[in-house]
């Protein structure tokens, strides 16, 4: 039989890992457990010969709820009273779909009044033009 490799999975700088594993192997990482933010999987495995290597995967966490925020970017300069719109969702339980603030409601795009104002005035253009040769 052949000697396999040994892998240990920790998380962020833990001193004792998550899981102690031989190789090859499938390992579910529960996220529930671990808080919102940004977090690094660190694994390293031992070969039956004593050698080691080691891999750092940074990842984030989003558990909670989702946090939808409209009136101000990141990193923005801003001046004065700053209206924002703040919704704030969770997954609620996975079996079954929360509809009731799940939809984040969003302001009309300039782009879209642009539009509206093009089409209204071509259509008194048009009227105006319309009239003047009846």
């Amino acid at each position: 039989m052949q000697d396999k490799s040994t892998v240990y999975v920790f998380i962020d700088d833990g001193p004792q890992p998550v899981a102690v594993l031989d190789t090859p192997v499938r390992f579910e990482l529960d996220t529930r457990k671990l808080i919102d933010g940004k977090h690094t999987l660190k694994i390293i495995s031992k070969d039956p010969s004593g050698k080691e290597g080691i891999r750092l995967i940074p990842f984030e966490v989003r558990n909670g709820p989702a946090i939808v925020l409209e009136g101000i970017d990141e990193h923005a300069v801003v001046d004065g009273v700053v209206p924002l719109m703040i919704n704030a969702y969770g997954k609620g339980d996975q079996h079954k779909f929360l509809i009731t603030g799940s939809e984040t409601p969003q302001s009309i795009p300039a782009w879209i009044w642009i539009l509206l104002i093009s089409f209204a005035g071509w259509a008194i253009f048009y009227l105006i033009r319309y009239f003047q040769l009846a």
